[in-house]
């Protein structure tokens, strides 16, 4: 049951974060992102947070379910999330 909860917990949470920082990272907009990209965004969040929580915990940093896995997660997804926003923009 664990196992699981963690799972959706890391879909959730790292797609949010994926999402938030594709529609809010300040920059000129002309028109709203297509709904494409923020499915990939929500994807790449998610797949940060596993890869963060990965290798967390392989390194040795926490075990799972602590505090520091799921702070490291959504910090890992947030920032890869605005790299996603600023290089996915079209250039001028």
């Amino acid at each position: 049951m664990g196992v699981a909860m963690g799972f959706l917990a890391f879909l959730v949470i790292g797609g949010l974060t994926g999402v938030f920082a594709l529609a809010f990272y300040p920059r000129e907009r002309n028109a709203k992102p297509r709904p494409k990209k923020f499915l990939i965004a929500a994807l790449i969040g998610f797949v940060t947070t596993l890869a963060s929580s990965f290798i967390g915990q392989f390194a040795g940093l926490f075990q799972s379910g602590q505090m520091l896995e799921w702070l490291s997660a959504i910090v890992a997804s947030c920032l890869v999330g605005c790299l996603y926003a600023i290089f996915s923009r079209k250039p001028i």
